[in-house]
């Protein structure tokens, strides 16, 4: 079901510090904290004694200490104390996962350790240069499939219905769309030209008349989308990118994370208060409909169902996602 080899993000930076957190990622347990000079930490959420949540437990300088039996781990998942016993079983330890800070995200890996490789983050770099904004708010607890979260952002047609008050317009669906296919990458783009500009855009850029208009959206599997935005007409443009990456917490529920960049109303906070509060209200309009989905796909599994051809992108991530999938199985490593 998941794709293991891979990044995650695990948390926001702000989330983590010396006070211990509990996450479920890919249905199994972490505890993320820092060290003392700041560098972040991720277990097993779970002792290696009598499986009682690390998270429960305290932290002692760096090393974490199970609230059950007092069991003492390091940074590495090593116990290096057991009260009233000085031999410590070798295999007294828990797992460590490879952690990385970037974009004020937590990545974690999942997978093979020898296999991770921060290459393989996605490059989000308009997060980090200062000709652009970063907006980052905090991630929503979704009850649905994270693919599901793939699939909506891949399909921008349907801007048009859920979000008619926001960034949709009744004009995308008059123009076509095209999918292109690389190594690891699925690529939609629409171009919407000479239309009104959707309420939202209207107000970020201030246009008063018909704008040219593009959609693209570049998928990374398992999880990783830049959907690219913008509006422009004889006088303006502007530009923003919508950052999604939507962690499995299980097969039914996920952490979306996300975060938007621009490169206009650097310190203007009327522009600022448009994306940490009207665009976070467009995220979360696709919250019902995305459980909606769940709801109906656990009811009744393996009911009917057809493809449109706005099905074109999500599908290529899908087939693209089972092909990874189906040659981390057959490697036949053991990611523990």
């Amino acid at each position: 079901m998941f794709l293991r080899n891979s990044w995650y993000v695990a948390a926001r930076s702000a989330e983590v510090g010396r006070k211990l957190l509990g996450r479920i990622v890919l249905s199994e347990p972490v505890v993320l904290y820092r060290r003392e000079d700041g560098t972040p930490v991720a277990l097993e959420d779970r002792c290696c004694h009598r499986q009682l949540p690390l998270s429960m437990g305290t932290l002692e300088g760096d090393k974490l200490r199970c609230g059950y039996h007092g069991l003492k781990f390091d940074a590495s998942g090593t116990c290096v104390e057991i009260p009233g016993q000085t031999a410590i079983p070798p295999q007294a330890r828990v797992r460590a996962y490879p952690l990385v800070e970037r974009y004020r995200w937590l990545w974690i890996w999942m997978g093979d350790p020898a296999q991770a490789d921060a290459a393989l983050i996605p490059n989000w770099w308009w997060a980090e240069h200062p000709e652009w904004a970063f907006t980052q708010p905090e991630q929503i607890h979704v009850q649905c499939n994270y693919q599901l979260v793939s699939d909506n952002v891949l399909d921008v047609t349907h801007l048009a219905y859920v979000h008619a008050s926001s960034i949709g317009a009744s004009s995308i669906t008059e123009f076509p769309a095209t999918v292109e296919r690389e190594a690891r990458l699925v690529r939609l783009t629409r171009w919407i030209l000479d239309r009104p500009p959707p309420p939202l855009y209207k107000k970020a850029g201030g246009f008063t008349g018909n704008v040219d208009r593009w959609q693209i959206v570049e998928h990374v599997p398992p999880c990783f989308s830049v959907n690219f935005a913008g509006c422009k007409d004889a006088a303006r443009k502007i530009d923003l990118m919508a950052f999604s990456a939507p962690t499995p917490e299980t097969e039914r529920t996920t952490h979306y994370f996300f975060g938007f960049v621009r490169n206009f109303g650097l310190r203007d906070a009327e522009v600022d208060a448009i994306f940490s509060g009207d665009m976070v209200r467009v995220f979360k309009e696709d919250i019902p409909v995305l459980e909606a989905q769940q709801r109906s796909l656990e009811l009744k599994p393996g009911a009917p169902a057809i493809d449109i051809k706005v099905d074109a992108a999500p599908l290529a991530a899908r087939r693209m996602l089972h092909a990874m999938l189906a040659q981390e199985t057959n490697s036949g490593s053991d990611p523990c």
